[in-house]
Order: C-alpha cells, then sequence, then structure tokens
C-alpha cells in the first residue's frame, strides 16, 4: 500500500499494524546487529539484572515500529527522521513471544518543504514501549 503524500491532512490516521517477536527473532536479531547482551536471549541473566524477563532490543523495537510508516508510504527511502524515546521493554516470554501494536497519525503536513509529520503510537501488551516517536517523511523524490 502507499499513499498520494501530496494529499494527506493533519489527523489522518495511518492503518495499524501488529508485529511479533519471539525468542528466535531476538538471536537472529542479536547476530545480525551484534549486540549478543544477554538480557535479550538468557532469561536467567535478564531477572538477575532485574529485568521481568528476557527484552527486545530497543532498536529492534524501533526499526518493527517504522514499518507503520514505510508501509503507509510504499517507499522506504521517503523517511528523512526519525527518533524515538524508549519508555518500557518489550517482555518477550518463552512461550508465545510478544507482539507490539503500532498506530500512527499526521501531525504536520508542511507545504512548503514538503515535508509530513507522523507520531508513531507503540504498544505491547497495553505498555506504551516509545513515546515521542515521530517520523519525518519527504512527499516527493529527491531531485539529483
Amino acid at each position: 500500500m502507499s499513499v498520494d503524500l501530496l494529499n494527506v491532512q493533519p489527523g489522518q490516521e495511518l492503518p495499524g499494524i501488529t508485529v511479533s517477536v519471539d525468542r528466535d527473532r531476538l538471536v537472529a536479531y542479536a547476530n545480525a546487529s551484534g549486540d549478543q547482551n544477554p538480557i535479550h536471549q538468557d532469561e536467567a541473566f535478564a531477572k538477575s539484572v532485574g529485568l521481568p524477563n528476557v527484552i527486545a532490543h530497543g532498536m529492534w523495537t524501533m526499526g518493527a515500529a517504522i514499518e507503520v510508516v514505510t508501509t503507509w508510504t510504499g517507499d522506504p527511502t521517503s523517511i528523512v527522521s526519525y527518533s524515538t524515546r524508549f519508555t518500557s521493554p518489550v517482555e518477550v516470554p518463552a512461550d508465545g513471544g510478544a507482539e507490539i501494536v503500532v498506530g500512527g497519525v499526521v501531525k504536520k503536513v508542511d507545504e512548503a518543504t514538503g515535508r509530513v509529520t507522523i507520531e508513531l503510537s507503540v504498544t505491547s501488551g497495553g505498555t506504551k514501549v516509545l513515546g515521542r516517536a515521530l517520523a519525518i517523511v519527504r512527499t516527493a523524490p529527491t531531485q539529483p
């Protein structure tokens, strides 16, 4: 799906998505990213340092959440910037894993710069896991 970014309006909602994560995905992400911190793979270790369970990598969570924008625009290269604050970890139990639920709303359309600001809402188990998650996308391809 892609949207005509020239015709979006503030308040417009993006179609939401749900992204699943399990322990196998955490291991694959750790291997790909090089982040082998045991809090993402070893339940006993995670609990020994005060966490409730193994937790998803923050950067995995951030990357999974931006999928709502790339699906909406139909062009991952349209993203100009993306920032967030990590507010709560995504707990990933051994049985069944976890889900993050992502939605978005257009906050600002700047016709002068051709940019659209989108605010994401990202939760897991009903808890907000990313705060102030803002993505800025351009409405037209960059000219060479």
